[in-house]
């Protein structure tokens, strides 16, 4: 993507549909008058005269306990320097937006006009009783030292610079485990630290504090080695000056054992590295572009433990595995401030989270057989949801155990249980199907692409290096389609009607004939379908020259179905072909089936569809949990409707008696716990959260999955197509360029998945 045209998205991205990234949402009921008379005048009178009179009780009737002001003066902002408070509030939004994902947070931002210190400060602290929290952001230095400095002295609420700490928490994990790798001791290692910005100084000051000696460091900024001889320190800077007789990197880096970059891209070269101590520890972490390249460090030393602020890389230094979490776990004790206790704590569980076995969610994120604590893994994955189960209870103990909790944690397993509910799963799913579909993109055929919303998906999944796409259509519209959306790869265009296409389109057709000549095909048939980019689509897939295909945006579901089911076919020993849709929902993913193709299925077919989408929801790396549903609970009623569900249960119990599944069950009891336990405690979903359900005919779950997305606004992943030879996925008509992209994900997964096994069984 053309630098023009990626400022223009993102230009879009923050405009459309509405500007900026976040809002305000109401959290309690508001219909009706009586509501309104609750949540204003006169109900709300009753809150204010209780905070009058325990001022502590702001917490108990407002958002204050969940709310952190993401506060700049634009002063640092990113790498774009100081371009003012207004300029700053898109990073400030996203921030905020952080802050939500991540730890279920609400951040305001907030961008003030002033570069003077005292201006900043008593304005925070005027409005400090609004928040439970403030996160400072974008402040230069050294002005951003002395305004957290105070601010965390002069109110009793979290208050932390995330740009210092941030990166000094997340690193200060990483150097504990990558010296642990090294066989080396923190209090023994001679440390280089390129950069002496505020997150350079706050990363020093923490390995201090971890056992680091002033002696063995040396800090560098723009104009050399920091020595105690040089005129005009600021204090900070004067903290890591040193006696040594040096001047330069070069000299700095003889024999060191670790380098930490917060600097500029291609300070260090590859005669730098060379000077180094054995088991050399690199932390290049200068963005976009590190100290020095990660392919060109391994290169250059075998024994070299390298991370950098890259997510392409292994051991992405990144501050979003630190702040969100470290304030949810203070302001779950409503923590008075954000100490060095409570910083150390968070190193020392992000360390410790590395060496635990990592879920297999992370493993399948990750597109790796298994992640295990080593040179290429000694920090957390982002996208690692025991994240906000470790992180906020270690910050939380330690505030407890260092006085400043307001509010002890008393039950830690409720505590941890509430965490994981508030961590949800709306878009880390999607999240999910685009990295792991990025680690090994396939070719995808996309048989309508020359539609705009199509070709628009086509061209994002190439940018972003999902999936190398296949455009059939007219040549010419697709053409002109590319020049206004200046897609200008040079992707493959197929017309399977035009001239050029004429011994391929042949070719096929032999193939077709060959497959259903005892079916009904004739020779003139065959040529006549290979034509149809939907049978010439999925020829390709059948014949090994795309990996996976998509259709069905601009015609009816059955009217693709037919050719795909006459090319491509049911997998060996699969009965019935069947669909799952993944609804994203605020209680996390929910998978659904069958919602697109079998009617009215048998209890043999339903159970099959129920096997073949517990494998779904195994691939991507949830753990099913399955409510077969019927109107009539577990033999409530005799009729043959709800018999069939019963005679479906019965037989996976049978056939895999260690899939969790069970019914028949009302929707109500299999959602809620509370109704589901108490009632049916027999059960083997009892005490567990459903994520799988399978409805007993396609009426009941189509109507449910549009229902959803409809009207709660559910975000809907599928049909996803299970049981078919090839990786072949029917859109809903008229799906959004996501739902496209994201489906494109789902097929490039199914390449994957079906190669790893024709790979594992060619090995046997």
């Amino acid at each position: 993507m053309s630098k023009e045209k990626q400022r223009r998205e993102a230009l879009v991205y923050h405009a459309k549909p509405q500007p900026g990234k976040i809002k305000v949402v109401p959290t309690k009921p508001y219909a009706t008058q009586r509501d309104l008379a609750l949540a204003y005048s006169p109900g709300v009178a009753e809150p204010c005269l209780e905070i009058h009179k325990n001022t502590e009780d702001v917490y108990k009737y407002t958002s204050k306990g969940n709310t952190v002001a993401v506060i700049s003066n634009g002063t640092a902002v990113l790498g774009l320097g100081n371009i003012g408070p207004e300029a700053s509030k898109p990073v400030m939004e996203g921030k905020s937006l952080l802050f939500k994902i991540f730890a279920d947070i609400d951040g305001i931002d907030i961008e003030l006009d002033t570069e003077d210190v005292d201006k900043f400060i008593e304005t925070v602290k005027t409005i400090a009783p609004t928040f439970g929290g403030i996160n400072l952001e974008d402040i230069k230095a050294p002005e951003a030292f002395e305004i957290e400095r105070r601010l965390k002295e002069e109110l009793d609420i979290p208050v932390m610079h995330d740009d210092q700490h941030g990166t000094a928490i997340i690193s200060a994990a990483a150097l504990l485990n990558a010296l642990e790798l090294a066989d080396k001791r923190l209090e023994d290692v001679k440390i280089v630290v390129s950069g002496a910005g505020a997150a350079a100084i706050s990363c020093t000051r923490l390995y201090q504090a971890f056992g680091a000696k002033l002696e063995n460091i040396v800090m560098l900024d723009s104009k050399g080695v920091i020595r105690k001889d040089r005129d005009n320190l600021t204090s900070q800077k004067a903290e890591f000056a040193t006696a040594r007789k040096i001047d330069t990197l070069d000299e700095a880096m003889v024999d060191a054992d670790v380098f930490i970059g917060l600097s500029m891209a291609g300070v260090v070269s590859p005669d730098m590295l060379k000077t180094m101590a054995t088991n050399p520890i690199v932390f290049a972490m200068a963005n976009p572009d590190p100290e020095i390249a990660y392919d060109v460090a391994l290169a250059t030393r075998e024994d070299i433990i390298m991370a950098t602020g890259r997510s392409d890389h292994p051991n992405q230094v990144n501050n979003v595995l630190g702040f969100p979490f470290i304030f949810r776990g203070a302001l779950d004790v409503r923590a008075t401030k954000i100490n060095e206790e409570m910083k150390m704590a968070a190193v020392v569980a992000l360390a410790e989270l590395t060496k635990e076995a990592v879920p297999e969610q992370v493993n399948i994120t990750y597109d790796t057989t298994r992640l295990t604590f080593g040179k290429e893994y000694i920090i957390p994955k982002p996208f690692d949801p025991r994240l906000i189960a470790k992180i906020p209870p270690a910050v939380a103990k330690a505030a407890m155990e260092s006085g400043v909790a307001r509010s002890p944690i008393k039950d830690w397993d409720k505590y941890e249980e509430e965490l994981l509910q508030r961590s949800g799963n709306d878009n880390k799913v999607v999240r999910m199907l685009h990295n792991r579909a990025k680690v090994n993109p396939k070719k995808i055929v996309f048989a309508e692409a020359e539609l705009l919303d199509v070709l628009k998906a086509a061209q994002i999944v190439y940018e972003e290096g999902i999936a190398t796409p296949i455009l059939l259509g007219n040549r010419e519209r697709i053409l002109e389609l590319k020049e206004e959306l200046e897609f200008d790869a040079d992707v493959k265009i197929i017309d399977p009607r035009e001239e050029g296409a004429k011994q391929l389109r042949q070719k096929y057709a032999r193939r077709l004939y060959e497959l259903r000549q005892r079916k009904g095909e004739t020779e003139y048939s065959a040529n006549v379908n290979m034509g149809k980019r939907n049978y010439f689509g999925a020829m390709m897939v059948l014949e090994g020259e795309a990996d996976g295909m998509l259709s069905g945006y601009s015609r009816a579901y059955p009217k693709v179905l037919k050719p795909v089911f006459e090319v491509i076919g049911r997998a060996s020993g699969v009965q019935k072909a069947s669909t799952v849709n993944i609804m994203i929902t605020d209680r996390g993913p929910m998978f659904l089936a069958d919602t697109s193709i079998n009617i009215d299925p048998s209890a043999e077919e339903l159970a099959e569809i129920t096997k073949m989408t517990a494998n779904v929801a195994s691939t991507f790396g949830f753990d099913p949990v399955i409510a077969m549903l019927s109107y009539s609970n577990y033999g409530s009623s005799s009729h043959p409707k709800a018999k069939k569900v019963n005679d479906a249960v019965r037989i996976l119990h049978e056939k895999y008696p260690d899939l969790v599944v069970d019914g028949e069950v009302q929707t109500d009891f299999a959602l809620s716990r509370e109704l589901g336990d108490s009632t049916f405690p027999f059960s083997k979903i009892s005490t567990k959260k459903v994520n799988t359900f399978i409805f007993p005919n396609l009426d009941s779950a189509n109507i449910t999955y549009k229902l959803l997305k409809q009207l709660n606004n559910a975000s809907s992943i599928g049909p996803i197509m299970v049981g078919l030879r090839k990786a072949i996925h029917i859109l809903q008509l008229g799906a959004s360029v996501d739902e496209i992209v994201n489906m494109t994900a789902v097929a490039v997964i199914d390449a994957q998945e079906r190669e790893k096994r024709k790979m594992a069984k060619s090995q046997k």
